[in-house]
């Protein structure tokens, strides 16, 4: 039996165009990303924000995944989160059309009792005070991995200084990287973060793959290859949600573990963005993800020289 994880952040509605198709009003969010990825290995306790306008078959379908939804908080009268944006045929970056706070704007998560014992947690893509919060009610055991964002390293560094300086494993892009650092070198400026009080920093570079940085040393995987890419957004949360997913099933976060964990967040990732919203994520089978792994670890695998 799988170790639960816990996951804190959004629950969104999305309206995404893209190159190859349009959708209004989908189940989005970091917080459904990840829970969905990472229902696939463990039992998911969800902590998130919501309004009436929320639908209910989104919410079946969460708990289909096997996502525990007691901390998921209804607000009467209120609105959901929403986000709508574009993207162009390289798909690199999203253009931000809209953003609706509502009621995620007040977000205050209280994690239900017995939540706080959680051993792998995921703080998504929140406020960092609000993050801050909720280690605050995590027992000593836990191993905590965090994501951030550049808004957040501008508008909320001390803040975001004091989260990275109590979770084991933070989470960023290469240029959430360069910026909180001030460094253009990703090597030497994932060391700077480590001195901050990780252990581990992983850096998501989105079509070129991601690395694993810690005081032993880096690990680096490429993307999976897929013929069609349909729309990219939550593909990091899935990348997210697929690794902590997977050292809840492991039940152990050494560094070998974590290297394992990254290549299931990679295939994940790549069920996230052939469909819209969660079609990718739900097609996804257990066999189909370690048929994926499989593939990743020929792709990547090299023999010695050989020479004497």
């Amino acid at each position: 039996m799988s170790s639960p994880v816990l996951i804190v952040g959004s629950i969104a509605l999305d309206s995404v165009e893209t190159p190859f198709g349009k959708v209004d009003n989908a189940i989005g969010g970091a917080g459904v990303y990840a829970s969905t990825s990472a229902g696939l290995f463990a039992p998911v306790r969800l902590v998130g924000v919501i309004g009436d306008d929320f639908p209910q078959a989104a919410l079946d379908t969460l708990a289909s995944r096997g996502v525990d939804l007691k901390g998921v908080t209804k607000v009467p009268g209120g609105k959901t989160f929403r986000w709508a944006g574009s993207y162009e045929y390289a798909m690199n970056e999203a253009q931000t059309h809209d953003t609706q706070l509502n009621v995620f704007g007040e977000f205050n998560p209280v994690l239900p009792e017995g939540w706080g014992e959680t051993r792998y947690v995921f703080l998504a893509n929140i406020l960092p005070s609000v993050q801050s919060a909720v280690l605050d009610q995590l027992g000593d055991s836990c191993f905590v991995m965090c994501d951030t964002m550049n808004f957040w390293i501008t508008s909320a560094r001390d803040d975001l200084l004091k989260v990275l300086a109590r979770v084991d494993l933070a989470l960023m892009n290469d240029a959430e990287v360069r910026q909180l650092t001030g460094t253009p070198n990703l090597a030497k400026a994932a060391q700077e973060i480590l001195d901050l009080g990780p252990k581990y920093v992983v850096i998501k570079k989105g079509e070129y793959g991601a690395s694993l940085v810690s005081r032993e040393g880096q690990f680096s995987l490429p993307c999976y290859p897929l013929p069609n890419v349909v729309d990219p957004t939550g593909a990091g949360d899935s990348f997210a949600g697929g690794l902590i997913g997977f050292l809840a099933l492991s039940d152990n976060c050494a560094e070998p573990d974590l290297r394992r964990a990254m290549a299931i967040g990679t295939v994940m990732a790549s069920a996230c963005v052939e469909q819209f919203s969660l079609g990718g994520l739900q097609a996804m089978t257990v066999d189909g993800a370690y048929e994926r792994y499989g593939e990743l670890r020929r792709i990547v695998h090299f023999e010695e020289l050989g020479l004497e």
